[in-house]
């Protein structure tokens, strides 16, 4: 009797040590995220829900494309430009990859001085990185314009498969659509940092405490995840 008493102490003993274990887990990671402000944390939410969704769109590609008994458009051939006679197969790709990838760069470049508290060299690379954006979807809207002109739609397209059509729509205009209003908020942030409103805490949308240019770096880690997300595209529907 006296040993299952005891038994019965040391299961009692063990599952409380096991729920404080638990209960020290959660805690830790309270305190792990406890410095991480909300703007900070509601970007990284955003951008993992967005993450599912570019996901099951380019999983949705795979599966069409692997599972259709049409031919598949030869990107090289689809997405060629005739320059002074000579056909360029992917140079308009390679060029808007190439400007999407240096935005990245003179995004980072900003963050950098943001942490600096140098608001005109932030605000004027942020104001580089909307260019480089712009100009990014200035090309893919000539990229859709000769598509379309030569006979592209979502649901037929003269190369072959049907399904191209719709899955390229689709996902393109999908990432164009938030390159688009990444540029916007890219425009919005630089007004406020080069009127100083981080410095001097002007009340406002997207306006952080004194001194800390928060906003900067939270745009940053949108604009890195658009880039991101284009380097799959790129993978996925012009070398493969």
């Amino acid at each position: 009797m006296a040993e299952q008493a005891l038994t019965d102490l040391r299961t009692t003993h063990n599952e409380a040590s096991g729920l404080r274990s638990v209960a020290a887990d959660f805690s830790s990671d309270r305190q792990a995220f406890r410095n991480v402000s909300w703007g900070k944390a509601m970007m990284w939410i955003f951008l993992l829900s967005d993450t599912f969704v570019f996901s099951c769109f380019l999983i949705s590609y795979m599966t069409a494309r692997m599972s259709t008994t049409v031919p598949w458009p030869n990107p090289s051939e689809v997405f060629a430009l005739t320059i002074g006679g000579v056909t360029l197969p992917l140079i308009l790709i390679a060029i808007m990859t190439f400007v999407l990838i240096s935005s990245s760069g003179t995004m980072a470049m900003a963050v950098n001085f943001g942490y600096r508290r140098d608001r005109k060299k932030t605000a004027v690379l942020m104001l580089v990185t909307a260019l480089l954006g712009a100009t990014f979807v200035g090309m893919q809207a000539f990229e859709w314009t000769k598509l379309i002109h030569e006979g592209a739609r979502p649901w037929a397209n003269p190369w072959g498969a049907a399904q191209f059509g719709s899955s390229f729509f689709m996902i393109t205009g999908f990432h164009g659509t938030h390159v688009s209003f990444g540029v916007l908020f890219l425009l919005i942030i630089a007004r406020k940092v080069w009127r100083g409103d981080y410095d001097h805490e002007r009340r406002g949308y997207f306006t952080s405490r004194k001194g800390r240019y928060e906003a900067v770096e939270i745009m940053g880690l949108y604009w890195h995840f658009v880039d991101l997300v284009w380097v799959f595209i790129f993978a996925f529907f012009y070398l493969w």
